[in-house]
């Protein structure tokens, strides 16, 4: 069962992760947390030590609540090709998702902390390995069950794959347009059949 204080560090968190995903880093102000958490700024930082303490751990909660959806998405196989056609399919529809959210966290929060903020960069570019590293794995475990061609070179496919969605997304967004995704993951499809496959 957690504590007071852990009950109102989750609040504050599930409060301002959206406020901090739409408005960005910079644009985002105490005053909007006090406002949206209807607390004081010394109860705020009485769980958090400033500003960008919160902002990481806004940006954790919206990565983590996508990595799930991502995870449960690709439980739908055991076969490390499928699971990277499940990741195509999952970003298929990522346009509605994101736009809940007020965006994709992942992108929003790269471009807004690239000159902003250091710590907030280096988490965005942590999650931009971790998910270029699991595309990685689930090629070599494809390799590894012969479901994809040996010469396939796993790190640049996966830089590939991601580069090719987060566009996607960024256009989609910028647009109003879901077809740009639509239309990049279908062409990865192509790619993960027509290349990948043994």
């Amino acid at each position: 069962m957690l504590t007071k204080a852990e009950q109102t560090t989750r609040f504050i968190i599930e409060t301002v992760a959206p406020i901090f995903n739409k408005k960005g880093y910079a644009a985002t102000s105490m005053a909007d947390i006090t406002l949206a958490t209807g607390l004081t700024k010394g109860a705020i930082y009485g769980n958090f030590e400033n500003k960008e303490a919160i902002a990481v751990a806004a940006f954790n909660k919206n990565v983590n609540d996508l990595f799930k959806k991502v995870a449960m998405h690709q439980e739908l196989s055991n076969s490390p090709l499928q699971k990277l056609l499940l990741i195509t399919d999952f970003y298929r529809n990522y346009y509605e998702f994101s736009t809940e959210l007020g965006g994709c966290p992942i992108l929003n929060i790269g471009v807004d902390a690239k000159h902003q903020n250091t710590r907030l960069h280096e988490q965005v570019q942590h999650v931009i390995r971790k998910t270029q590293d699991h595309i990685i794995k689930l090629v070599e475990l494809g390799i590894a069950a012969r479901e994809i061609k040996p010469t396939v070179n796993a790190k640049g496919f996966a830089k590939l794959m991601y580069a090719r969605i987060q566009g996607a997304i960024f256009m989609s967004q910028t647009m109003n347009d879901s077809s740009y995704l639509v239309d990049a993951v279908d062409a990865l499809d192509l790619i993960i059949i027509n290349e990948l496959k043994n």
